[in-house]
């Protein structure tokens, strides 16, 4: 017999843990979007040692599952007497994981760019972190934004990883409640509704800003 009575008594917690999932996702991303353009512009550039360190940091990264990554930043970094704590570890595990996979949208994006504009900018005697700056990678950001959304998204969920390493996000938490009142179904539906939820919002204002860049694109 279903009781959700027990999901109404907790529910207070499980939108607390939701506010942390939201900041893990939000600040993840953040850093996401910084490592990202770093290692795409270094993938670009003419240096022969940043494109083969740009290159490693995608390879391993892309080839590892962000569990590891994750588990490997909170329990294995001690051993070189490095500790983090368990939202920290998280943050940095799930946005150096984003930016391996932002830094080839940025990629994909900067290279859409006619080189004809570059050479015009040239022409006008710009500098290289201006011409990227005025000129590439406004154009580049918003062929990317759609992306860049979608890793958004990904990140929203993926952020559930973290409770392997008790963080009380919103994953941890129904997992808690769910084993203490022996209520599983109850809790999981709770927390994929809540988890639909955010989704459909971060969704909307994503396809929101995706609209006006386009209008303002015209």
């Amino acid at each position: 017999m279903l009781d959700f009575s027990l999901v109404t008594q907790f529910f207070p917690f499980l939108l607390e843990a939701s506010w942390l999932t939201i900041e893990l996702t939000v600040l993840s991303i953040i850093l996401g979007l910084i490592l990202g353009l770093i290692a795409a512009l270094m993938k670009i550039s003419n240096s022969k040692p940043l494109m083969w360190l740009a290159d490693f940091y995608l390879w391993v990264i892309r080839g590892t599952p962000v569990l590891v990554q994750i588990l490997l930043m909170y329990f294995a970094l001690p051993q070189f007497g490095i500790q983090l704590d368990a939202f920290v570890a998280s943050v940095l595990a799930l946005g150096i994981n984003a930016g391996a996979y932002i830094a080839e949208i940025y990629r994909g994006g900067i290279l859409s760019v006619p080189k004809g504009q570059v050479e015009a900018a040239e022409s006008l005697g710009m500098t290289y972190p201006t011409i990227m700056r005025r000129v590439v990678l406004p154009q580049a950001l918003r062929v990317s934004f759609p992306a860049l959304g979608n890793q958004a998204i990904s990140m929203l969920k993926d952020s559930s990883m973290a409770s392997v390493i008790t963080l009380p996000e919103l994953m941890m938490t129904s997992q808690r409640f769910a084993a203490t009142n022996y209520a599983f179904f109850e809790f999981y539906i709770v927390a994929a509704g809540l988890y639909l939820l955010m989704t459909t919002i971060l969704s909307f204002f994503l396809n929101k800003m995706e609209r006006r860049m386009s209008k303002s694109e015209r």
